[in-house]
Parts: structure tokens; sequence; C-alpha cells
């Protein structure tokens, strides 16, 4: 049966699950691994709470929850045009190089692999359009995506060993303001960090294992960058990965 064509609800198992783990990754969050359990009623009552604005969420995607995220798909689009690799010379998602392979002298964990994921992570695209959302109800200015896919190629290019953004993470800013210097930059990312930590469950650094991150103002004191590099990696397989706009849907 395919997504949509029943209700989903706790003790439901199976794809329609994980698809709906995945689209709800800004709200709260949880694993995606089909199995609706009390995390996943979370999300699903998150969402009927903010975005459908029920007084008593039922924590049962029924009919009219579908129909709700069909229109905030709409109405808070991912452009893969921001999200494909700028070095002009892979196919915006890189070449599939060095699966399995670690950096020389690096623990062999997910911050240091080197792959070339083919395409970026859905987790982090469905939790990109929570943000833009969650923001925009606490009069954030509407973000923008400032960097998404970056192939060893252009890491090369730029002198980066990061391979964070080789599927697995975006980078997101906030247009200048009248008036504005870095400073008023810098505050308003960090109450965005704190917004995002509150409503779309994500941790500031890496230290919990399958949890979302953001990287500290230490890092990235004038933008917001989110990954899902501490997944484990029966949470990074090729399926969760995806390179257009048809693939996300």
């Amino acid at each position: 049966m395919a997504f949509g064509e029943k209700n989903i609800q706790r003790g439901n198992k199976g794809a329609d699950v994980t698809e709906l783990q995945l689209k709800l990754s800004g709200f709260r969050g949880t694993v995606w691994d089909g199995d609706f359990g009390p995390g996943s009623e979370l999300q699903v009552m998150a969402f009927q709470r903010e975005v459908m604005k029920t007084t008593t969420p039922s924590g049962v995607f029924d009919a009219n929850s579908f129909d709700a995220l069909s229109e905030f798909e709409i109405n808070y689009p991912v452009y893969f045009a921001s999200i494909r690799c700028p070095c002009g010379q892979c196919d915006g998602f890189g070449q599939g190089r060095f699966k399995n392979k670690y950096r020389t002298g690096k623990p062999k964990i997910e911050a240091y692999h080197r792959r070339e994921y083919p395409g970026v992570h859905k987790a982090i695209l469905y939790a990109f359009r929570a943000a833009c959302f969650h923001l925009k109800n606490h009069d954030f200015p509407p973000p923008i995506l400032t960097s998404g896919y970056r192939c060893w190629i252009y890491n090369e290019m730029r002198g980066r060993r990061s391979t964070n953004h080789m599927g697995k993470a975006i980078d997101m800013d906030f247009p200048a303001q009248p008036k504005e210097d870095k400073r008023d930059d810098g505050e308003r990312c960090d109450k965005a960090r704190s917004l995002l930590v509150d409503k779309a469950g994500f941790q500031i650094g890496w230290h919990g294992n399958n949890k979302k991150a953001l990287e500290p103002a230490s890092i990235a004191p004038t933008w917001i960058h989110m990954d899902v590099r501490s997944y484990s990696p029966k949470y990074l397989t090729d399926t969760f990965f995806v390179s257009n706009e048809e693939q996300l849907q």
C-alpha cells in the first residue's frame, strides 16, 4: 500500500513508517527505523500541534494529517539547484568514491569517512524544510541554503578535508538586514540554533549518537550548519540519499 493510503499509528511497522519518520525529522525527530513507537508518536503530535494547529493532537497520522503534510511540502520547497556541488566537474553529487575509506590516522567513524554519498540525506533536507517553518513562526527572516554538496574535487580546490558535506550536511544563513553587523548576525544564529534544538530535536555538536547535529557557534559563528554524521551506518544507506526534487517526494 502506497504512502498516504492508510493511517499510520503506534505499533505499525514498515516502509510507510520509515518515510513518515523521515518527513517529520524536523519535528522533534527520531531514528528512521520503520517502527512506530513513542518517539514517532511525539513527532506526529508535534506536527499536528504546530502545523495543523490541533489543540488535542491524536498521534495518529490520518487523512487530514497527510493533506496537511502535502500542503506543508508545497509551502516549504527544497531547491536542488542550491544543493548541487559547485565544482563544475562532478554531476553535482560526487563520483561515489572512497566508500569505507577513512582519513589516515583517524578513527573509523563517520566524521572521517571519506565517502562521496550519492546525494544528500533525506533527513537533513526534511529537517531544513521544518527549520524554515519554525524560524518563520518565530519571526526570523527566511533562511537561505548557502552550501550543500561538496565533493572531493571541490574540497581540493578549496583546501578542505571535511567530509560532512559529501551528502550528510547543509549550511544555511539569513540575509543581511539593514544596519546590521557580524555581531547581530551571530546573535541571530545563536537564537536560531536554540530554537532548532527545542523544536526540531537537534543537538549542538556530535556527542549523542543517532541525533541530528548543529555545529556550535565556535565553528559556525555567523551561519547554521546541520548534519546527520552522528547516525549509525544502517541509517546512512544509499536509499536515504536523494539527488533531485522528485526523489524527495
